[in-house]
């Protein structure tokens, strides 16, 4: 297998923090979701950032368009006919997930298919699926520019 730039930070990282390899299934669909959201996060603003130096305010601006519940929510619908078998059930216990904080300026069910999708992400981050990932992310990104 090639090894990639991802790999060799990935293996640099856990040797210098001393950080253990946990088997991803081990995981809470929250704790998933934590590390998916930063991931989506990360895609997003890079996404963001390459279309040009703006204004930071400008920048966060487009970003937070992208990055809240409502518009995961609706990526998630696109996304689900793409997903595997095990990449759905991992989804569904994210969404099925119960959190200790509302949803803030969210419907119910947006913030919960929300939680379902970062959660999703984490799990693929974690596994180091990160081109499935990406194009999960592409085809739910590409999916509003549809709407």
């Amino acid at each position: 297998m090639e090894k990639s730039i991802g790999f060799e930070l990935d293996s640099y990282m856990r040797e210098v923090f001393q950080m253990e390899e946990v088997d991803v299934q081990t995981y809470s669909p929250l704790a998933l979701a934590y590390i998916g959201d930063c991931a989506y996060d990360l895609i997003i603003k890079n996404i963001m950032i390459s279309k040009g130096n703006k204004q930071v305010n400008k920048l966060h601006k487009d970003t937070s368009a992208l990055v809240q519940a409502s518009t995961q929510s609706l990526m998630m619908r696109t996304m689900q006919e793409h997903l595997t078998e095990e990449e759905h059930a991992v989804y569904k216990r994210g969404r099925n997930a119960k959190s200790v904080s509302p949803a803030n300026n969210q419907s119910i069910t947006d913030y919960r298919r929300a939680t379902g999708f970062e959660a999703l992400l984490g799990y693929l981050y974690l596994k180091k699926e990160w081109k499935r990932m990406v194009d999960l992310v592409k085809i739910g990104l590409d999916s509003l520019e549809r709407e």
